[in-house]
């Protein structure tokens, strides 16, 4: 039988309240309590932070503040990427952000998700004497792959990949895979161009 956490890194739906979730959580709360409250310029202090709690920093990458994740040890950034501030990633499941990629701030990556049917969406197992969560939850990786450019406010949603060298405009929602090399805007995101 599947563990609620291989649940969550298959794409099964699981309980999010689960303890092994409960800990994760609260180590990636300690992370940004220290991580949003360190100086800008203390440049040593932040990446032995990011380097300790995320799944991967690359070297040359910064991540701004505020910041804000889910589980943090989900998060694998590469080389030479720049996540600008005031970022939510919430990486229930893994996000990949690959080498010399630009992330501009307010922008949104999210893993979760919940079945549309009502009736699928309700923990069929929810006791209120547990501690369980009485909705159901999914959660699938998102993919930005290298030299892209994600524009401010952009909003990336479970399971999308973004391919190489592409540009997502400004307060774009991505709600499908983006090709390689192309710009894509607009709500829901849409390719407008590639790139040549």
């Amino acid at each position: 039988m599947k563990s609620e956490l291989d649940k969550r890194m298959t794409g099964d739906l699981y309980d999010a309240h689960d303890p092994v979730f409960r800990e994760q959580k609260a180590r990636a709360n300690q992370f940004l309590r220290k991580y949003n409250a360190t100086a800008y310029d203390d440049l040593t202090s932040r990446d032995r932070l990011l380097t300790q709690y995320l799944g991967h920093i690359g070297n040359y990458s910064t991540v701004g503040t505020p910041f804000l994740c889910d589980m943090a040890q989900n998060i694998y950034i590469a080389d030479k990427v720049s996540v600008n501030m005031n970022c939510s990633f919430m990486d229930s499941n893994k996000i990949i952000i690959d080498e010399e990629t630009m992330i501009a701030p307010n922008v949104q990556i999210y893993t979760g998700t919940h079945p549309v049917s009502d009736t699928k969406r309700m923990n069929p197992n929810w006791d209120s004497h547990k501690n369980q969560h009485f909705v159901m939850t999914q959660a699938l990786p998102v993919h930005i792959k290298k030299r892209c450019w994600i524009g401010g406010g952009v909003i990336i949603l479970p399971g999308v990949t973004i391919g190489e060298g592409s540009v997502i405009g400004a307060g774009s929602v991505v709600t499908k895979d983006v090709p390689d090399h192309v710009v894509a805007v607009g709500d829901p995101c849409r390719v407008i161009r590639k790139i040549k």
